[in-house]
């Protein structure tokens, strides 16, 4: 499993400017970093993971928000055109992303994974604004410039607000069989 060190080994490989926060107290999950950090949820990211079944095939997509906006199966439905979408088991999470459930960090997601990082997001990203995200571990948490996470992080830009619109199924990179 992937975990903070991995994360900040990385990192510094790339140079790029980052800290791993100690944290007060133990994570279930990245829906409370805001509270556990003293931060406004915008400003704390989740990685939210779906098996998402389309023209007779499975594969997990992974969903890039703030914590405060986590995106329903239908959402992504609608933003991939896609019959059956579902939230993905522990089981799932962990072997997709090699992440723990419920902790999963942006960065060094594998390739094969379709990645789709909330629109709003970019638009308000602002130079000085610092994230926060989870690690893979329950005591750390990553905090870094905005705009340096999501130059690092391979992924397609939705925007979910606008899922019911428009179909955006040209986002999903070619289905690998289940």
């Amino acid at each position: 499993m992937k975990d903070a060190l991995a994360i900040h080994r990385w990192l510094l490989a790339h140079q790029i400017h980052h800290e791993i926060v100690r944290l007060p107290r133990p994570l279930t999950c990245s829906d409370e970093l805001p509270e556990v950090l003293g931060v406004s949820p915008e400003r704390c990211l989740c990685v939210s993971l779906f098996e998402v079944s389309a023209r007779g095939r499975t594969q997990e997509v992974a969903v890039v928000t703030a914590v405060n906006s986590c995106p329903g199966p239908a959402d992504v439905g609608a933003a991939l055109r896609a019959h059956r979408v579902t939230p993905a088991s522990a089981y799932t999470v962990n072997s997709a992303t090699d992440y723990a459930h419920g902790l999963v960090c942006p960065l060094l997601l594998p390739d094969d994974l379709t990645v789709l990082v909330d629109q709003r997001l970019l638009e308000r990203a602002d130079p000085d604004e610092v994230v926060h995200t989870a690690t893979g571990e329950r005591r750390t948490a990553l905090r870094m410039p905005a705009i340096d996470l999501f130059d690092l992080v391979a992924a397609k830009p939705v925007d979910l607000s606008a899922t019911q619109r428009r179909g955006l199924a040209s986002l999903v990179s070619p289905m690998r069989t289940a």
